[in-house]
């Protein structure tokens, strides 16, 4: 674990390398290189009183004394010296630097106190935390111990050069002799101190194991750093189980060990993964490879004692796993009656009815054909049967995947069966998404429901605070319909979701004074945002261009409320304005079209009338600009028309350049004309042409949103 920067009084000492953490099992070690033997001098100007209140003819003052008192200066060394406010009084003092030795021994044990942590510990009869006991401390500035000593009532650990080395390996004391040899001589103790070359060492041995085995060890980043800090010497053992667990599905054996045991499974080198497999014996050999910190002279000792807890596991999870697929997953729904999914809100077999009853609300507006409806209903039936499962009450990390084992081996239709797992994707950030339509109907069912409730409650998350995953729950609803190119109303599907739960939750949402248009109106919101989120954050548009497509510069708030109708539509917009943000075409039509709308807001014409005709009075022209502007408008009409149905939205941007010139002759050309004119009708009618071309142009955006020059 890296230390803060060395900050000495008075100047900051950047180390010469960077900090270097070190963690194992039983230290916790931090090097800093380039320290100074001490502190630079340091002369400081001290501001007191001004001059006048300081001297009265020449004579100090009380306000002099008493600076020049505190300050721990004669009076006649006071300086007065002109400011911005006038001539002060300054007390010049000189702190000489102090040794870099006396500083760390008063840094250090602010450092030890100021560690934090989830599991921390006291020991002994003293009120001191730490994640375990201390029992030795080393504290040297070059070949120099610095004297410190950690007084904790009954127990004094008092600083030295003695550390230890590996337990078992080399279990005496050891001697640093100085800060600079810590490495090496960890080394010869059989301590590994770099936490990259400790994991550098463990891969490569792990891999060249598995090579040897005619396999390929799974590895996942995160077992790989725990393990990395689990030993000081790492060897790789590999170790046995029965080839007849290779019935179980491979899911099974690998959450065995890589969560329970910390071990690294061996894959058949080049099998590829079956999520509708339901055994392993294509995909998993009957071997494992774990990570010793032991003697590697007992390899074979710590290997079969590695196999009898791997065995004892795979026979609890082969148990489990016959139990559970002597049963249909249909018996197991009565069960989910004695589940709580939330106090309020009933058992999960009332959620399964509610998951269910949006899933045909979803598959409806995607007008799905009545076999692909029945696989997704049946889907969400079903998608919380094996929480009652025997081997998801042990292994709650297989929810899901062990719906779609149970399914698979009670013939079920295989799309029924891939939306069981499929539902809960994404897990969280990074994770990825269902590629089965029936699990993405179903897992928007399932969000969307648990949002509708949580919200009806006033549950709504606050800063931090969001126990129920609310604002994941509305990201991957979103993420779903992007990735999954579903053409979905949003703000339909939450209008009647919440009528659905109203009818049944009325009381409830009557206690908490919540009316059925606000919960809507709370979630419209409660989307938006994430939506503005994961375009900013993950897909890179810049923040005005967000709010241009979701409605954030005219005052029109139906704008934003449309975008949760099309969000494929809100998706497509946003990265297209980025893209001609970056080549320059936005440029090219910002100063007309921004020009226009900021106008136009000044005229009565709404935002959603493109067509010129019955809007413009051509007997009100004065200028040719007028009517040429009209012409234009009228040529523009069926371009934004295209590039409505098509979303090809370059149309409209090549459209709305060829108008440009027209506009600005309507501006500022040798026919340009006073918009606001005195004559009411006359600007009305100029409002209106102005009111036209901003419509179009917010077809692709709130141009009103957008910064110039951004």
């Amino acid at each position: 674990m890296a230390s803060p920067p060395a900050r000495l009084p008075g100047r900051t000492v950047p180390p010469a390398e960077p900090d270097c953490g070190l963690w194992h099992p039983r230290r916790l070690a931090v090097l800093l290189e380039g320290l100074p033997d001490q502190q630079d001098d340091r002369a400081e100007a001290i501001k007191g009183p001004p001059a006048a209140a300081a001297f009265n003819n020449g004579q100090p003052t009380k306000a002099a004394e008493g600076f020049a008192r505190k300050q721990g200066v004669a009076v006649g060394d006071l300086e007065v010296r002109p400011t911005e406010k006038g001539d002060f009084v300054f007390a010049l003092k000189q702190t000489p630097g102090r040794r870099t030795a006396e500083i760390l021994t008063e840094l250090v044990p602010d450092w030890i106190s100021g560690l934090e942590g989830k599991r921390f510990m006291r020991w002994g009869a003293g009120e001191m935390r730490f994640s375990r006991p201390i029992r030795w401390l080393v504290l040297l500035l070059d070949q120099a111990v610095l004297p410190l000593t950690i007084d904790n009532q009954d127990v004094q650990i008092v600083s030295d050069r003695q550390s230890r080395g590996h337990r078992v390996l080399h279990p005496g004391a050891i001697a640093i002799q100085s800060a600079g040899d810590y490495v090496e001589t960890l080394r010869q103790a059989f301590v590994m101190v770099d936490p990259a070359e400790r994991q550098a060492v463990l891969t490569a041995q792990t891999v060249a194991a598995a090579k040897q085995l005619q396999g390929e060890a799974e590895m996942p980043e995160s077992l790989v750093a725990e393990v990395t800090n689990l030993v000081e010497w790492p060897t790789a053992v590999v170790g046995t189980f029965d080839e007849s667990y290779l019935s179980l599905p491979p899911e099974v054996i690998t959450e065995v060990m890589i969560s329970h045991q910390r071990y690294f499974p061996l894959r058949v080198a080049g099998a590829t993964d079956s999520a509708r497999a339901i055994d392993a014996k294509q995909t998993l050999l009957p071997k494992f490879i774990t990570i010793s910190n032991g003697d590697p002279a007992k390899s074979a000792i710590i290997a079969e004692g590695n196999a009898r807890v791997v065995r004892a596991r795979l026979a609890d999870g082969e148990y489990f796993y016959k139990s559970d697929a002597e049963q249909s997953l249909e018996s197991f729904l009565p069960k989910l009656d004695s589940v709580t999914f939330q106090a309020d809100l009933g058992s999960m077999s009332a959620k399964v009815e509610r998951i269910a009853a949006i899933t045909g609300l979803v598959a409806d507006q995607l007008g799905l054909p009545q076999p692909e409806k029945a696989q997704a209903l049946r889907a969400a039936r079903l998608c919380k049967a094996d929480l009652v499962s025997q081997m998801v009450y042990e292994f709650p990390e297989l929810q899901g995947v062990m719906g779609q084992k149970y399914a698979l081996v009670a013939g079920e239709d295989p799309a029924v069966a891939a939306a069981m797992v499929d539902h809960y994707l994404p897990r969280g950030a990074g994770d990825r998404l269902p590629q089965s339509q029936a699990g993405q109907i179903v897992g928007i069912g399932d969000r969307l429901d648990t949002l509708v409730s949580i919200f009806g409650l006033g549950q709504i998350p606050s800063g931090s605070s969001d126990p129920f995953a609310l604002r994941r729950a509305a990201q991957a609803i979103v993420n779903i319909i992007w990735h999954g190119q579903l053409g979905l109303d949003l703000n339909d599907l939450i209008q009647q979701s919440v009528d659905q739960f109203a009818q049944g939750f009325g009381p409830l949402m009557a206690a908490q004074e919540t009316s059925p248009e606000q919960l809507v109106q709370q979630l419209q919101a409660f989307f938006l945002q994430r939506v503005r989120t994961l375009l900013q954050e993950d897909q890179g548009i810049d923040y005005d261009l967000v709010n241009a497509v979701l409605g954030d510069g005219d005052g029109d708030g139906d704008y934003a409320q449309r975008a949760l109708g099309d969000l494929l539509d809100v998706g497509d917009r946003a990265r297209f304005l980025q893209t001609i943000r970056n080549d320059g075409r936005l440029d090219a039509i910002y100063p007309t079209v921004n020009r226009s709308a900021k106008l136009a807001v000044k005229g009565d014409l709404g935002t959603a009338p493109l067509d010129p005709q019955g809007v413009i009075n051509t007997e009100l022209f004065e200028q040719p600009t007028e009517e040429d502007f009209l012409r234009g408008l009228v040529a523009l009409l069926p371009k934004t028309q295209a590039a409505q149905a098509s979303r090809d939205y370059g149309q409209l941007v090549a459209a709305l350049t060829e108008i440009a010139p027209t506009v600005g002759e309507f501006f500022d050309g040798d026919h340009s004309v006073m918009v606001m004119a005195e004559d009411g009708a006359v600007k009305a009618n100029r409002l209106n042409l102005l009111g036209l071309l901003r419509n179009h142009a917010r077809v692709l955006a709130d141009f009103g949103a957008i910064v110039k020059g951004q």
